[in-house]
């Protein structure tokens, strides 16, 4: 609640993200190994704070968001305004249709996983 009415005194508009995409838990190394430098290249890269990758702030208390790999697939969570949340992760899905050879996108909306 307080959280919220920060958010409103300063006129932000966010939201919570949350999606998960198709890259399986266990996809090989090379996999991962190319999942982690795309994260690195994507804007608002923060690093990696207790294992987790973060981009806008290490903290989640306001704008930030993070990834972590489930068994739904590649899970990313966080706080942005819609339309940064929408171009962020556009983006992200672009790159890593490049980087891994085939569409990434949200299983649910029917983006298959690829088993290794």
């Amino acid at each position: 609640m307080k959280k919220d009415i920060l958010k409103r005194a300063r006129g932000e508009k966010m939201t919570s993200c949350n999606c998960n995409l198709n890259i399986h838990y266990t996809a090989p190394d090379e996999v991962w190994d190319k999942i982690a430098k795309l994260y690195q290249e994507m804007p608002e890269w923060q690093g990696i704070k207790n294992g987790i990758p973060y981009w806008f702030s290490k903290s989640e208390s306001g704008k930030y968001l993070c990834a972590s790999v489930e068994p739904g697939g590649l899970q990313f969570r966080g706080e942005l305004e819609p339309e940064e949340w929408q171009q962020w992760l556009t983006l992200f899905r672009k790159k890593a249709s490049d980087y891994l050879g085939y569409e990434i996108g949200e299983p649910e909306d029917g983006y298959d996983f690829v088993y290794y």
